[in-house]
């Protein structure tokens, strides 16, 4: 019988500064990431790209005159695109004459002024764009950097680099000149936001980590760096209030989400109500309201407005058509469980109908710096439909836990997090939850690649594996790589390859391919720079010669997959793969019907 599920790409709409009736918004076009341009006056939302493979970046111009949209290929390779809010069907090349780049950050002053970030093999290269379209180069900078914003005058702009770095953010005149370097280091990290929307002077405003602790500062020309009162224990972000003397913090705090108004000058901190669970993405709207988009583990991802403001209809937030609730079926606990470096927080999803010890699946979160969250999954609802707990495991390198936790890879790259989610695996089999035969794991990204690596460093533990679009070999990985990329591995193994071979080796799923004695599920992308496809085929093919039950799918794809069909049969293909070499799946689960809403007509 098929089940019917969602999959949803919610994103808030980002609204035009002086005209704030008028927003841009990615939404669902038939199973595919589209922008949308929303006339909240006029009761209108038109769809602006209709892309093939999907478009997930866009802006609005402060008037509420101009889309932004960045035409890419797989690779994430393009150029920017506007087009007029009224009659987006005609759409033009923004920055004429540039050939294509990837992305590296769109700011935009006042008065449409547009300051643009380009990244290429060597570093990025800024650019300013007027509103009447002349465009002239304003900077270059070598290795990883990204445009962060630019002041309401545009006169200044910020540019953020590895947080850890002496170069961490640097402030340039939108002509090129210096202005400041605000330096940081291991034991001080600090990134930029962006500057308060009030002019006179120009006020950007940061967050730093220091001593396990995360705080806000803000940087004027004048002043440079201030540190305000006031400390969160864990991971926080934050935005403007339309006044300038107010932020708005969002704080991920273990699985779920908190949102606090802070005044800066006196460090008071209010609470802003929402319900339990998880805050994807928060804004302070120009008048003042607050946009969120929520979600928990049984409820599919909402856009809410504090005021109750009727925003863009895009899915439906209740299951599908004739599906039961997740709540209905679905057990749910949390456990905190002793580890090597403190206790280990993991989220556990079960049949309300089954009774333990069950088969188990680990969803392996990606990152390696984010987090298993109070948030709706549909793999969860699939496994838990199949008659498998589902395990979700917030191992050291997990946001929402404090710098310490989020820093700690003191047994190496990798070979840190195995170790915690060996330890959640023993604690619940102990416990009866889960049956000590039948734990597979499943992961993207970071999650494939410890997958990879805990088949063949943890053997006898796991009974199968699925890993979707992972890295199998770090050094070859890092040589395919583009600079962000090549940035985040030389902080965490402390070097490049040829500075620290030893680690990368141990780190790398292809050193102990042949311990793998379970079967595996491998997926690739053709277009995926993140995490290249040729060293997991390599991987694969090593499989096979020891005649290690394997599927290989390919998938012509980027790192990212924006349309629907394609998560659809790679999971069809992966409940497949497993009802053949899992014992204790349902059958039921081999055939799925994932939904996509439409947005707003």
């Amino acid at each position: 019988m098929a089940r019917a599920f969602r999959v949803y790409y919610p994103a808030l709409p980002l609204v035009a500064e002086h005209a704030p009736h008028r927003s841009v918004y990615v939404g669902d076009a038939d199973g595919r990431c589209q922008v949308f341009a929303w006339d909240r006056a006029a009761g209108t939302a038109r769809q602006v790209t209709d892309r093939a493979a999907g478009t997930t970046r866009a802006a609005v111009d402060p008037g509420g005159t101009v889309v932004w949209w960045f035409d890419d290929d797989l690779t994430g390779i393009g150029t920017w695109q506007v087009s007029d809010f009224d009659q987006p069907e005609h759409p033009r090349p923004a920055l004429p004459g540039l050939g294509p780049a990837r992305p590296a950050g769109l700011a935009m002053a006042a008065d449409g002024t547009a300051l643009v970030g380009l990244a290429d093999a060597d570093g990025v290269a800024l650019y300013r764009r007027a509103a009447s379209g002349g465009v002239e180069p304003v900077a270059r900078m070598s290795g990883y950097a990204h445009l962060v914003d630019v002041d309401p005058t545009g006169q200044l702009l910020v540019v953020g680099r590895d947080a850890a770095s002496p170069e961490a953010v640097t402030v340039l005149t939108t002509g090129g000149d210096p202005v400041a370097v605000l330096p940081a280091g291991p034991d001080r990290r600090l990134w930029p936001l962006g500057f308060a929307p009030v002019p006179d002077p120009a006020h950007l405003l940061l967050v730093v980590e220091e001593s396990g602790e995360y705080g806000l500062a803000s940087w004027t020309r004048a002043d440079g760096l201030t540190r305000h009162p006031g400390r969160f224990d864990t991971e926080i972000t934050a935005g403007w209030y339309p006044d300038g003397t107010r932020v708005l913090v969002r704080q991920d705090r273990h699985a779920g989400s908190h949102l606090h108004r802070v005044d800066l000058a006196t460090g008071t901190r209010t609470a802003v109500p929402t319900p339990a669970g998880s805050i994807l993405d928060a804004a302070v709207w120009p008048d003042g309201d607050i946009a969120y988009v929520w979600t928990d583990s049984a409820t599919p991802p909402q856009i809410r407005s504090v005021a109750g403001v009727e925003l863009p209809a895009g899915p439906d937030d209740g299951p599908a058509d004739g599906a039961v609730s997740l709540a209905e079926y679905c057990r749910r606990t949390e456990v905190w469980v002793p580890g090597p470096a403190g206790d280990i927080h993991a989220l556990v999803a079960a049949p309300a109908d089954r009774a333990g010890p069950l088969p188990a699946v680990f969803l392996v979160h990606g990152g390696p710096f984010q987090h298993a969250r109070d948030a709706y999954d549909p793999l969860v609802e699939v496994l838990v439909r199949t008659g498998c707990a589902v395990v979700r495991v917030n191992y050291r390198g997990s946001s929402g836990y404090g710098a310490a936790w989020r820093n700690d890879f003191r047994a190496g790259v990798g070979l840190t997090q195995l170790e915690d989610l060996a330890a959640v695996r023993a604690h619940l089999c102990e416990q009866g939850v889960i049956a000590e035969r039948r734990v597979a794991l499943w992961g993207s990204s970071w999650g494939g690649y410890l997958t990879l690596l805990a088949l063949g460093r943890q053997p006898d533990l796991w009974r199968l594996g699925v890993a979707v679009n992972p890295v199998a070999d770090y050094v070859a990985a890092f040589a395919a790589a583009t600079p962000a990329i090549r940035a985040l591995d030389t902080t965490l193994f402390g070097g490049t390859p040829d500075e620290v071979p030893q680690r990368y080796a141990e780190a790398s799923p292809v050193s102990y391919v042949d311990q793998v004695s379970v079967p595996v599920f491998l997926a690739v992308a053709t277009d995926d720079v993140r995490c290249p496809p040729a060293p997991v085929e390599r991987y694969a093919g090593a499989l096979l010669r020891r005649r290690i039950p394997v599927k290989l799918l390919r998938t012509r794809a980027g790192h990212e997959d924006f349309d629907a069909r394609g998560h659809i049969a790679l999971m069809q293909a992966v409940l497949l793969f497993m009802q053949q070499h899992f014992d204790g799946v349902r059958d039921e689960g081999t055939s799925v019907a994932l939904a996509m809403a439409r947005p707003a007509d």
